[in-house]
Formats: structure tokens, C-alpha cells, sequence
């Protein structure tokens, strides 16, 4: 197979038909085990912080997408993660098994944390507001359940979240003017769009209302109070033209920004109580200890505990490739902080590089100096992951599952190391039927 009818195929993984993306990835699959594409064994590397086209990829890559990518690219576990969804979840899972691969899926929402309400935490410049994850979902919440209720609660809140955001940024921009039904929520295959999308339609419709790149250049130099030539410059980067129209336009001080209360996010008891009811792992989003929430790591660690958090995301990338040294030695010391913290709480680590934005790598660089001390703990965290997700799906063995809780009895230690056990064999159909049959 030439690289072009590769590439043919692995762009129709993106297509919203759901059917369609299933029919490509069997097809590569087959190819795979006849021989006609060739597929490394796995390296010691995982990321579980994919976004998918479900919230937002950079790429417009679909969980199948990212499962094939990871598969190629011989990843030993791969993850997802989408906003206030689990729209990706079964198909991503589903993937995993038919290429052999590990897979974890995961939901990201923001959460409201009433202990520290006058300190920011993860999410900049916004105090009480923490980014969190639901980790190792392997199904939905029974319908009508509390569950049920919270996970769509937190989905049309975000809808109304954005629909405020971009009716303060029609006004502002005046000619340019987007309905969200129309021009925004197209941009997803199940409509649950994002900051991004909302950039992503705001770039696009300007481009049509002002066809001549002069007015386009007036416009935008107006709109976001830059000089032309500055304007201009970014026009062709479309990363980096997206990011200074999220600052000027979305995030705090710009004219659409919609300051977060209590109201606006969930409780973190009420996520807490959603990711329980699912079997998931309630997991905290550390951004990098510079922040007064973050900054005494321990109190910060044992408050989540006490909420019922037993694991934590680290996004690396953002806390060691920074150009500034004085910042780089900064992070990358809280990084260790971190880290050292988990080991001690037992919490499991998530790790990865989002892929939310242009520019940002397909996997972390395990190879890095600044990250080498924590491989172990990053490897470690994402097989601790897999193993639930594994035992849940196919022995009714989860995390919280009844027998694993009188079996471990609040033991952590014991229990992260079953699972990271469970987790380290390469996956296989064989091992799927004999954990199916209870016969190993």
C-alpha cells in the first residue's frame, strides 16, 4: 500500500459517520494482520490525554483516529479524554480491542471546590474553579439515574455557557455575527462544542463577511485592538491567531468573558458522585503548583482525598519545555513536588499532551531529562488505568466493583498494585474471552 492511499484511508477515521469511521479501522486492521502495513510492538510510552473531535482536536481526529495513530505509533496505552462527554467512549474502547491496543477513556468537566473558593487552583484566574476527570469509564450512567442527571446537567451547562460567551462577542464584533445552531455546532459530530469551535467559527465567518484581506485586516486590528501589521502576521497561524482571539475576545478582560460562580460548574461532591455511580476514578487536574491552591501540594492532595478523588492528571508537557529557565526550574521542581505527592497518596497519575491545540506533540518526550525520574510513576499510573478499565469491561472486576471493595478494603497501596499488575500484559482477545469466561 502506497503512503497516499494510507493517508486516503486514515483521513476518512474523521469522518462524522460513525459507520464509516468503524468500516476504515477494520479494513486497516485487517491490512495489519495480513502483512500489508507493517505495526511496531509497544514501547514503554502511554498518553491518556487525547481530545477527540467529540470536544476538540487540533487535527479533527477521531477516537478511532487516535486509536489507529497510537497503534502506529506503538504507544502501550492510549487515552481520551472530552469535555462534559462520553459521547467517544464505546467507540474508543471498541478500537482498542480490535487493534490490541490498551485504551482508557475519561471526561473533563470544571468543578466548583467551596474549601478553596478564594484560591485558583487549575484553572487561571479563576479562584474555586478546578479542572477534574472521570478516568477509566467504561459505560454510561444507567438512565434517570443521579448520574444521568448530573453528567447531561454538566453538558447543557456548558452549551449555555458558550451561547453567553459568543452572544457578548456578536456584540462586540458587530459585522460579525454567528448563530450557534448554524455556524457552531456543525463543527462536532454530536454538538457539543467548545471554546475552540466557537474561534474556529468566529475565523471562518469573518473570512466570509470580509472576502478582500485588507477589510479583513481593518476588521480584526479594530476588533482586537492590534496594529495591522500585527494582524496580519498572525492571519496565516492559525494557532497562534486563535490563541490572541481567545485572549482578547474570551478568557478574563476580554469582552465575551463570562466570570465563574458556584452556579456555574458543578460541585465537586456532585462530580465526585457521577464518576462513582459510573465505576470511573474521580481525578484531580493538577496545572503546575505556581497558584495558591496548588501551592502546598499535601493539603491540596489530602483535601481532594477527603472529597473521594483517588487519582491525578499531570499535563508534563507545560511543566519542562519552557524556554525561560528561571520558569523551567520553577515547574519543573513542583513538577517533582507532584509527583512525590501521589506516590505518597497513592494516587494513580494520568498523563499526556491534549492535542487541543496546533503545535502540541503526539506524546510526551519520555526521553527528556527534566522528566526520566517520573517514566516509572507515568507508566505505572496509565496501567493501574488500563487494568480497571480491562477488569471492569470484561470481569466485572472494576475499581469500585464489589468485589475489588472486600477485597482490598480500603487498602490503596494493595489495590493500585493489583491493578497495575492486571495492566501490564499485552491485551489480546484470548485474554478478553478468558476473563469473559473467568477461566484464568
Amino acid at each position: 500500500m502506497s503512503e497516499k492511499q494510507l493517508a486516503t484511508l486514515e483521513q476518512q477515521l474523521d469522518s462524522f459517520a460513525a459507520a464509516e469511521r468503524r468500516a476504515v479501522l477494520e479494513e486497516l486492521a485487517a491490512m495489519a494482520r495480513r502483512g500489508q502495513i507493517r505495526l511496531p510492538q509497544p514501547k514503554e510510552e502511554v498518553n491518556l490525554h487525547y481530545h477527540t473531535f467529540f470536544s476538540y482536536n487540533a487535527r479533527g481526529w477521531s477516537p478511532s483516529r487516535i486509536a489507529w495513530e497510537a497503534k502506529k505509533y506503538g504507544l502501550e496505552v492510549a487515552g481520551i479524554v472530552d469535555f462534559d462527554v462520553l459521547d467517544g467512549m464505546e467507540e474508543f474502547l471498541s478500537a482498542g480491542e480490535l487493534l490490541d491496543l490498551k485504551t482508557v477513556a475519561a471526561l473533563e468537566t470544571r468543578v466548583f471546590i467551596s474549601e478553596l473558593a478564594e484560591h485558583v487552583m487549575s484553572s487561571p484566574n479563576e479562584p474555586g474553579i478546578s479542572y477534574f476527570m472521570a478516568s477509566g469509564c467504561f459505560r454510561l450512567p444507567d438512565p434517570g439515574s443521579e448520574s444521568d442527571r448530573i453528567l447531561r446537567q454538566m453538558r447543557t451547562t456548558a452549551r449555555e455557557r458558550n451561547v453567553a460567551v459568543m452572544r457578548r462577542v456578536n456584540q462586540h464584533l458587530a459585522d460579525v455575527q454567528l448563530d450557534y445552531e448554524r455556524d457552531v455546532v456543525p463543527l462536532t459530530p454530536s454538538g457539543n462544542a467548545t471554546e475552540r469551535h466557537l474561534l474556529a467559527a468566529y475565523d471562518r465567518k469573518a473570512r466570509e463577511v470580509f472576502p478582500d484581506t485588507q477589510n479583513l485586516l481593518r476588521f480584526w486590528s479594530a476588533k482586537l485592538d492590534l496594529p495591522e501589521p500585527q494582524v496580519e502576521a498572525l492571519l496565516p497561524d492559525t494557532a497562534r491567531f486563535h490563541e490572541v482571539m481567545r485572549a482578547k475576545l474570551m478568557k478574563l478582560g476580554g469582552v465575551g468573558y463570562v466570570p465563574p460562580d458556584s452556579a456555574s460548574f458543578p460541585t465537586i461532591e456532585e462530580a465526585v458522585t457521577m464518576i462513582r455511580g459510573i465505576g470511573a476514578l474521580p481525578m484531580i487536574a493538577w496545572l503546575d503548583g505556581t497558584n495558591s491552591g496548588e501551592a502546598d501540594i499535601r493539603a491540596y492532595l489530602s483535601l481532594c482525598e477527603s472529597k473521594g478523588v483517588v487519582a491525578m492528571n499531570i499535563v508534563p508537557e507545560r511543566n519542562w519545555n519552557l524556554k525561560d529557565p528561571e520558569e523551567k526550574a520553577i515547574k519543573v521542581a513542583k513538577l517533582r513536588e507532584a509527583v512525590q505527592a501521589a506516590r505518597e497518596f497513592e494516587f494513580p497519575l494520568s498523563v499526556g499532551t491534549e492535542m487541543n491545540k496546533a503545535g502540541l506533540p503526539f506524546v510526551d518526550n519520555f526521553a527528556a531529562p527534566e522528566l526520566q525520574p517520573f517514566v516509572a510513576d507515568f507508566i505505572r499510573g496509565a496501567r493501574i488505568l488500563w487494568g480497571h478499565t480491562l477488569l471492569a469491561r470484561y470481569a466485572d472486576f472494576g475499581y469500585w466493583s464489589a468485589g475489588a471493595m472486600a477485597e482490598f478494603d480500603g487498602n490503596r497501596a494493595a489495590k493500585n498494585q493489583f491493578y497495575e499488575k492486571a495492566g501490564a500484559p499485552a491485551p489480546s482477545a484470548e485474554l478478553r474471552q478468558k476473563l469473559a469466561s473467568r477461566s484464568l
